[in-house]
């Protein structure tokens, strides 16, 4: 056995990086032109619509740059609108579009397909113990 077997962190980025590759392969299986990060912030904005990019940076763990890149590629694609605050001219606020709230409503169901289809073979159980774990990480 390796040093390394016993060691969380490498274990729980690889994992993080397949279940990456896994749901993005799960968007573009079923033609949905996003990735999964983009995903996350429209779906984040359908649950809580008109935030700041500073709040959906704070929400999607995103630094600023990284947002306001993801942002524009949303812009371009119609699906999230970027509004002048009235109160602050500076500050953006980030509206979902109708043809973003089509496609989060649309590519839904695959995505909790995914979720379901990564839990498949673990007891409700073990899945709830996981979490426990995961929580005492971060």
């Amino acid at each position: 056995m390796n040093p390394g077997d016993f060691e969380l962190i490498p274990w729980i980025g690889k994992t993080a990086k397949l279940i990456h590759i896994f749901m993005n392969d799960t968007l573009s299986r079923h033609e949905v032109d996003l990735t999964m990060q983009q995903w996350i912030v429209l779906f984040k904005l359908q649950q809580e619509d008109d935030l700041t990019q500073q709040e959906l940076a704070i929400i999607t763990e995103r630094n600023k740059g990284s947002l306001t890149r993801l942002i524009d590629t949303l812009e371009k694609k119609n699906l999230v609108a970027r509004i002048p605050s009235a109160e602050d001219k500076r500050v953006n606020r980030i509206l979902l579009t109708k043809q973003g709230t089509k496609v989060v409503e649309e590519s839904k169901p695959f995505i909790q397909q995914a979720m379901s289809e990564l839990q498949s073979g673990m007891s409700d159980a073990e899945i709830k113990k996981t979490i426990e774990l995961m929580k005492i990480i971060q």
